[in-house]
């Protein structure tokens, strides 16, 4: 799989779509397997639950598949995909709970070979923490930035919000984030400038 940029990941996907809409059931396949991991890691941010986070997954591919064209006809296909797997967590959410909020998994990078992996649990942990104390709105333009690599304006067409809020909600949480992270390092023993 080639990741080496949102235009070429869009562009397997889109690939998928058009086959799977011609008739070509197996790339339903290809296009869960080249997403599944993403999907879940997005929607278990939201749940805070595997269960939830699978269910919310599946239940949008499965619309995919009642609706072949769907995926094949819009522009950006990835953040459509992360739009339908955020409208199944709300769907899932507002039915199984009154509130949800937002976790994240913080191993989604591969391991670094020069970090000792009880160093690096550790350093996730604190990130973990750190992005649950954030509002669930500025943690959900995180993940969707530095993980899922989503420019301003796919993130404003998930989320259903303005680039300038999604701009702002990112800014804000940024600020937290350093606050937050640098008290962790202290408290840990990092230097922090």
């Amino acid at each position: 799989m080639d990741r080496s940029g949102p235009t070429a990941w869009s562009l397997e996907i889109a690939d998928c779509a058009s086959s799977f809409a011609t008739g070509d059931v197996s790339a339903l396949g290809r296009l869960f397997d080249l997403t599944a991991a993403r999907l879940l890691r997005y929607a278990q941010a939201m749940t805070r639950t595997q269960e939830d986070a699978e269910d919310a997954v599946q239940a949008a591919i499965m619309r995919m598949a009642q609706n072949p064209r769907s995926l094949a006809q819009v522009r950006l296909p990835w953040p459509y995909l992360l739009k339908a797997v955020r409208n199944e967590v709300l769907r899932i959410t507002t039915r199984r709970k009154p509130t949800a909020s937002l976790s994240l998994l913080t191993n989604a990078d591969p391991p670094a070979l020069d970090v000792p992996r009880l160093e690096r649990d550790e350093r996730d942990a604190g990130v973990q923490a750190a992005l649950q104390r954030l509002p669930a709105e500025q943690a959900e333009v995180v993940v969707l930035k530095i993980w899922e690599n989503l420019t301003f304006q796919e993130i404003a067409v998930v989320t259903g919000e303005s680039l300038n809020t999604v701009a702002s909600r990112y800014r804000y949480a940024l600020t937290k984030l350093e606050a937050s992270l640098k008290r962790i390092a202290s408290e840990v023993g990092y230097v922090v400038d």
